[in-house]
């Protein structure tokens, strides 16, 4: 999907990209490099260089939309960032219609976001309401300091589920209890 390996500290910053349906997103002239890198990831998977190590990539932020690609831009030596900006806006543009086609296709589609607001939750519920012709869900799950488990927030918004969660994002243990019991079907 278009978000996927992103960051977006803010869901505000989302509601508007899916309310302007992409428009300028990631666009060469809203770019700006960051002085963070990461590793470069292929659809999830790490890059690996001839030496065996592993491949580096700048962070790259959308000044638009102020959201960040992290995986998507080789650090190359004497390479200017931009080289592979077309091969990747192409891709980007491939995992735009997919989304699109599967919000179009799904009878029922399952929105995870980490860390929102109840504000930023319901208008990405009304968003949300325009954009599929089939039924969702929304699991927003808030990092708390301190939080041991998972409990509900409590915000009693029709099609959210609102949880209170550790505050690392890569603990295993709670995805696998958050994600239990559900399962992904293609249609």
């Amino acid at each position: 999907m278009p978000l996927d390996w992103m960051i977006s500290t803010k869901l505000s910053d989302v509601n508007r990209l899916l309310q302007y349906r992409f428009q300028g997103f990631m666009e060469l002239n809203h770019l700006q490099v960051l002085e963070d890198t990461h590793i470069m990831l292929d659809d999830g998977s790490p890059v690996f260089h001839d030496r065996g190590g592993l491949v580096e990539s700048y962070m790259i932020k959308d000044t638009l939309y102020n959201i960040i690609s992290v995986h998507d831009f080789p650090l190359v030596p004497g390479q200017h960032w931009s080289v592979v900006y077309p091969e990747y806006k192409e891709k980007l543009q491939r995992r735009i219609q997919r989304f699109y086609d599967k919000l179009a296709r799904s009878s029922f589609t399952l929105f995870i976001r980490w860390s929102a607001s109840y504000e930023e939750t319901h208008q990405l519920r009304a968003i949300l309401s325009q954009m599929t012709p089939g039924d969702f869900h929304i699991l927003v799950l808030n990092p708390v300091k301190g939080q041991y488990g998972i409990t509900d927030a409590g915000w009693n918004l029709d099609r959210v589920c609102s949880l209170n969660v550790p505050p690392d994002m890569n603990d295993q243990t709670t995805w696998d209890e958050l994600l239990a019991g559900i399962t992904i079907s293609e249609g």
